[in-house]
């Protein structure tokens, strides 16, 4: 295998860290518009099996095994693990908090995806092995950061592009430490759930291995099930279903193309290769793009050093 070979798996991980990095930002924008996140969740599953299902369709046809009734459950398990659950916890945490508090929690995800695939086997630990050792603290690490970013925050980094401009984020000077304790804890069970995902991705890729198709069944069902919760969540009012030509529509859009189509497409190539646990191990690499992206787009206060405080980051 030459290098170019052995680079892609990390190119592809850091292409879908930067996708999900622009989805945060987009999605904060239209949250603070006051759009729902659970219409936002049917519209970006919508948008995806719109542009993934006809390629899945032509280029998967010889490729596809016969569906079963094994195999439709775990896509249906699927569809509610990351796009129902996962999305909206996110989300809704998020309207809470901010990107960056967002971001910085999901570092929670790789410990959860590598204590669950070690559960179920798909992960081997050997303690007396250096490397072992290293994914042990690596997940005691992600796990401790995490719970810094709830309760405590440092000196304000001023961008140049934000410098003595008030915070406006959700119209207020700050995340009281009840709201940033609520989201984390919600975006912490959508990392579970996502987790989750992951790991029954890995377990579907082996008796239905054909990416594509695998992703518009995804996106498909989710977009179902998705309108179902919205329908109930919402009572039904028509007013957050209405859409135009603005950051919402953007968010949708966006979110759909790049971070379900193309995010669920490539971690399930990167994930027959090298494991769920790899393909989430690059999630801090998220956090600081929306660190520095937030701080210049949204004029998100952005702290170094930390230290305790009455509110969250």
């Amino acid at each position: 295998m030459n290098s170019f070979d052995r680079a892609k798996p990390f190119v592809a991980v850091m292409f879908l860290q930067a996708g999900l990095a622009g989805m945060d930002i987009l999605s904060k924008a239209a949250l603070n518009q006051g759009m729902s996140n659970y219409v936002l969740v049917v519209y970006r599953h919508a948008v995806a099996t719109v542009v993934i299902a006809p390629f899945a369709a032509i280029l998967d046809k010889k490729l596809r095994p016969k569906m079963t009734l094994s195999i439709f459950i775990k896509l249906v398990a699927l569809s509610l693990l990351e796009p129902v659950i996962d999305q909206n916890l996110y989300f809704l945490g998020m309207k809470y908090t901010t990107a960056t508090f967002a971001a910085a929690i999901v570092n929670v995800l790789p410990a959860i995806t590598f204590i669950i695939a070690w559960i179920v086997r798909l992960e081997k630990v050997k303690i007396g092995s250096l490397h072992s050792q290293a994914k042990v603290a690596g997940t005691i690490a992600t796990v401790a950061g995490a719970m810094l970013m709830t309760l405590m925050k440092g000196p304000l980094i001023e961008f140049f592009r934000i410098k003595g401009r008030a915070y406006h984020e959700n119209g207020t000077s700050g995340i009281d430490l009840h709201s940033s304790i609520k989201g984390a804890l919600m975006i912490t069970v959508g990392c579970f759930s996502w987790a989750c995902f992951m790991i029954l991705q890995a377990i579907t890729l082996k008796s239905y291995p054909v990416e594509l198709s695998l992703t518009a069944w995804i996106c498909l069902l989710g977009t179902i099930e998705g309108t179902v919760v919205a329908l109930v969540a919402e009572k039904g009012k028509p007013s957050v279903w209405a859409i135009n030509w603005d950051m919402k529509l953007l968010a949708a859009v966006y979110s759909g193309v790049f971070c379900s189509g193309l995010a669920y497409y490539i971690q399930g190539i990167v994930m027959k290769d090298r494991g769920p646990v790899f393909v989430t191990a690059f999630s801090p690499l998220c956090m600081v793009i929306v660190a520095v992206m937030s701080s210049i787009i949204l004029a998100q206060q952005m702290y170094l050093e930390m230290h305790l405080s009455r509110h969250g980051a």
